[in-house]
C-alpha cells in the first residue's frame, strides 16, 4: 500500500492548486448544500495491511536460551536467537461514519469500526545439540480482531465541480478481541498442569496516531470517498516474558496502512 502514497499526495496537491484556475469551467454541482448540513452519517469499507513496528534489545544475539524456553525444541542443549522480522498480510475493515460540521471546510468525524487481519513474526534461530549447531527459520502468527474507536479532524479543500480533496488526522483507541489466549497452552509437568507460551502475547488495548488524505466525489444521491490512511501505535504492545519469542524485544507497536471507501 505504501506505493500508492506518492500518487495520492500528488493528486491532492494538483487538485487543490488547480481549483481556482478551473473555476470558470464549473459543471452543474451535485448535492450543492451537502457540506452545509450540521451532521450526516454513512459507512466505510476498507482493505488494510496490519504490521508490527519492532525494536530489538541491544546484544540480543549474544544471549543463550535454555531449551525449556522454546517448547518446540525441548531436546536442544541451548538456543540463540539470530533475528526477528515482522511480516504483514492483507485484512479488511467495516465501520460507521458519523460526521459533525465544525466550520467551513472543517469536520469532526467518529468512525467506530471492526477490523480483521493477521501479522507474522519470522524467526531465525541457531540450535546447539550434541556439540553441533544448525540455523533454521520458523514463523509465528498473530491474528487480530480490532474494535476501533477513532476520532478525526478533517480539513476539506474548496469543491472543484463535484470533487474535493482533504486531509485527516486524529487518534484511534483499539481493543484486540483475539490478543492473548491462542498463544497459551496447558500441559502436564510431573503430573501438574503448567501453562507454557507458544508465541508472542500482545496487549489487548492500544492507542494510535493516524493521518491520511483522500478525495470526496459528490454524486446525485450520496458522497463517495477514497482515502489512504496510516496508523502508528503509541505504546509498547508486547508482554515480555522469559520465552524466546519475546525476551529479546525492546518494544513492539502497531502499524497499519488502510485504503478506505466511504459512502455518506
Amino acid at each position: 500500500m505504501k506505493k500508492y502514497l506518492p500518487l495520492l499526495l500528488l493528486g491532492l496537491i494538483v487538485l487543490i492548486a488547480s481549483s481556482e484556475a478551473t473555476a470558470q469551467r464549473r459543471k452543474v454541482m451535485n448535492l450543492p448544500k451537502y457540506d452545509l448540513e450540521p451532521y450526516h452519517f454513512g459507512f466505510i469499507l476498507a482493505v488494510n495491511e496490519m504490521h508490527f513496528s519492532l525494536k530489538l534489545k541491544d546484544g540480543f544475539q549474544n544471549v543463550f536460551h535454555e531449551p525449556e524456553l522454546w517448547p518446540e525444541r525441548p531436546s536442544s542443549d541451548s538456543l540463540q536467537l539470530m533475528n526477528m522480522t515482522p511480516a504483514a498480510t492483507p485484512g479488511f475493515t467495516i465501520g460507521i461514519v458519523g460526521n459533525l460540521r465544525l466550520a467551513n471546510h472543517f469536520d469532526l468525524r467518529f468512525v467506530p469500526s471492526l477490523s480483521f487481519g493477521e501479522r507474522h513474526m519470522d524467526y531465525q534461530v541457531k540450535e546447539y545439540r550434541n556439540g553441533a549447531d544448525s540455523l533454521f527459520s520458523f514463523r509465528k502468527s498473530n491474528a487480530s480482531t480490532f474494535v476501533e474507536f477513532p476520532l478525526f479532524l478533517k480539513y476539506r479543500s474548496k469543491r472543484l465541480n463535484n470533487a474535493a480533496a482533504y486531509i485527516i488526522g486524529g487518534v484511534n483507541y483499539r481493543i484486540d478481541l483475539a490478543s492473548q489466549k491462542k498463544n497459551e497452552k496447558e500441559i502436564l509437568v510431573d503430573g501438574s498442569p503448567t501453562t507454557i507460551i507458544e508465541g508472542i502475547r500482545i496487549s489487548r488495548n492500544s492507542m494510535s496516531l493516524e493521518i491520511g488524505t483522500g478525495f470526496d466525489f459528490y454524486t446525485n444521491f450520496f458522497k463517495f470517498g477514497v482515502e489512504l490512511k496510516m496508523s502508528y501505535g503509541l505504546g509498547n504492545l508486547v508482554e515480555t516474558d522469559k520465552y524466546i519469542y519475546t525476551s529479546s524485544i525492546e518494544s513492539l507497536k502497531n502499524k497499519l496502512f488502510q485504503i478506505s471507501f466511504t459512502f455518506e
